[in-house]
Parts: structure tokens; C-alpha cells; sequence
């Protein structure tokens, strides 16, 4: 076994000598405990962040290590292109037909060098097919497309449910939730709510917050509902309707029902549940690498989509116990 087939440990490349510019037998190793708290990968363009994160991620993928990840430009996708075989018929249909033309090779010639290419860059760093599937072996790699069914269809219904008591005990976080939430609506319909200014945010957030401070979940239709007719009748020492009156409320409930009624907003509603601990595990208990493609979303989805994801991400974090290992990336 190779050194670096270590629990906890994810091999990342080999020390790169400067003085005589040549790299070394010595494995660099990460200790995966060090990525409990946070990370921040940073560099210029093209100096290998995106190769470096995909090594760690699939590091973790062989130490049973789930991870969710966000993926706006489409690189992190490439993570499902492994082939444990290195055969050039396992290439073939994913090569870049005028690279072949420009090379003066046929399709299979092509793929059969980039075969071959690979076979050798991981022997170069002491690695083959087999660790490939190990990989595919250890963990299930899905690929999440919000608002599309390009790929797995993801629901933001579960999104709007209570969030649990130790978020709702926690003042800040639950502030922070609140806040978050109505800000990623209001983003979808194109307004930049100032969470302090803002009739539109004041309302939505008293509205979230009265339900799922008594612990009951809304959805979109109910939200809509609410914010026509809120079911309080005050918000701090004004009557609602001098506050926002009804005339008011009913083009800003207009605008999410017309959201709502869309029919490509649909794709928005059916899926799989954005449930984190479905996301980290399958049924079966394997861990999972679950990429969410947003690429094709509008910067105003993006926003709307990764607010939601997080806030649920974050209320899944606050019921963990404490741990010493990596539980998740």
C-alpha cells in the first residue's frame, strides 16, 4: 500500500524542489482535520486552483468524505469524467473532435492518445486505474441542475420549512436565516431590498418569522397568501396598512405569483428534496459528492438558489455534535 493510502490524509501532489526546479519522491499530505473549520483556495488564473480543488475533492471521495459543492463555470462536472479502465473507447465520446482534426488523427487515434496520456500522468505521481475506482467505489457523484432538468432536479420547497429549535433558539442565526430568505425572494423578482429600508424585506421577514418562530413551515403559495393578508396587524407601532397598505401588498404578492405561475418556474418545484443529509448520504448509507450546476441560472436564480442551499446547509450544521474528524466538505 502507498503511503499515502492513509485515513484522514489526503495526498495533494509532491514537493517541488525551486533550487534545482525538479520535483522530489516526497508527498505532500494533507491532514484532513484541518478542514474542519474553513478553507479558501487562492491564486491567479491558471495557476491550478480548480486542478487543486478537484484533487482535494476526490481525496475525499476515496476517505468516505461527502461533499456539496457549487459549481458556477462547469469545472467541478468534470469529476464523473473517470474511466478506471484507461481505454480510449471510454474517451472517445468525450474528446474535442477538432483537436483530433488539428493533430491529424482519426477520432479513436485521438482518444486512444488521451488514454494513454492519462495512464502515464498517473503513473508519473504513483497512481493507476485501480485508485480510479476506488474512487467510483467509495462514493456516489451526482450532478444537481436547479431550475433546469438538465440533470437531477433539485425542489427548493423543503427550503421554507421551519428550520430546527437550535437554529430558532439562536437569535443571530435565525435573524440571519430570516434575512437571507426573504432577500433570495425579493432578488428573484429584481428588487435590491435593504433589509432596515425596505417595506417589501420588513414584511416578508415578519411573515417568515412569525410562522417558523412557532415552528410551522410555509411554501410558495402560502407565503403569497401572507403577504396579501399577514396575520398579524401590526409591524412595530404601525397598523399594517399605514405601513404597507393593501393596494401595495397585492402587486408585491402579484409579481412572486406571477414567479410561481411560470411554467419553466416548475422545474423550480420538482425534484429531489433539498434535504443535506440526503445530499451527503444515499439510502444506503454511501457517501455522496453532489455537485450543483448553476452556470446556466441568472445571476439573480444563482443568488437565489445559493442563499437557499446554504441557509439549509447552515440549519443541518447547527443540529451536528462536535467532531474532531472531517464530517463533510
Amino acid at each position: 500500500m502507498n503511503e499515502f493510502e492513509k485515513l484522514g490524509v489526503f495526498y495533494l501532489g509532491k514537493n517541488y524542489d525551486t533550487n534545482s526546479k525538479k520535483i522530489s519522491n516526497e508527498y505532500i499530505l494533507y491532514d484532513s482535520k484541518d478542514l474542519t473549520t474553513h478553507a479558501v483556495c487562492v491564486g491567479m488564473t491558471g495557476s491550478g486552483k480548480t486542478g487543486l480543488c478537484i484533487s482535494l475533492l476526490e481525496e475525499a471521495a476515496i476517505d468516505n468524505v461527502p461533499a456539496i459543492v457549487i459549481d458556477p463555470k462547469g469545472d467541478i462536472t468534470n469529476l464523473l469524467l473517470t474511466f478506471p479502465q484507461l481505454n480510449g473507447e471510454d474517451f472517445l465520446p468525450w474528446i474535442n473532435k477538432s483537436d483530433a482534426s488539428r493533430k491529424n488523427m482519426t477520432e479513436e487515434e485521438f482518444a486512444n492518445s488521451q488514454a494513454e496520456l492519462w495512464k502515464k500522468g498517473l503513473k508519473d505521481w504513483d497512481q493507476d486505474g485501480e485508485r480510479i475506482s476506488m474512487m467510483k467505489e467509495k462514493s456516489e457523484f451526482n450532478i444537481y441542475t436547479p431550475g433546469s432538468n438538465a440533470g437531477i432536479q433539485i425542489s427548493i420547497l423543503d427550503s421554507f420549512k421551519a428550520p430546527p429549535d437550535e437554529v430558532i433558539e439562536d437569535t443571530d442565526i435565525f435573524s440571519d436565516k430570516i434575512s437571507s430568505t426573504a432577500s433570495s425572494l425579493l432578488g428573484l423578482l429584481g428588487i435590491d431590498a435593504d433589509p432596515i429600508k425596505s417595506k417589501e424585506h420588513i414584511l416578508l421577514s415578519n411573515v417568515l418569522q412569525h410562522y417558523w418562530a412557532n415552528g410551522e413551515d410555509l411554501d410558495l403559495p402560502k407565503i403569497i397568501q401572507n403577504i396579501q393578508t399577514p396575520p398579524f396587524n401590526k409591524i412595530g407601532v404601525f397598523e399594517i396598512e399605514s405601513f404597507y397598505p393593501e393596494k401595495d401588498r397585492f402587486t408585491l404578492a402579484m409579481q412572486l405569483h406571477n414567479i410561481l405561475s411560470a411554467p419553466g418556474f416548475q422545474s423550480w418545484l420538482n425534484g429531489e428534496s433539498l434535504d443535506i443529509d440526503k445530499l451527503l448520504y444515499n439510502e444506503s448509507g454511501k457517501p455522496r459528492i453532489s455537485i450543483f450546476y448553476t452556470a446556466h441560472l441568472s445571476d439573480s436564480e444563482r443568488m437565489f438558489f445559493t442563499s437557499l442551499l446554504l441557509n439549509q446547509t447552515l440549519s443541518w450544521m447547527r443540529k451536528q455534535s462536535g467532531t474532531t474528524s472531517l464530517r463533510a466538505l
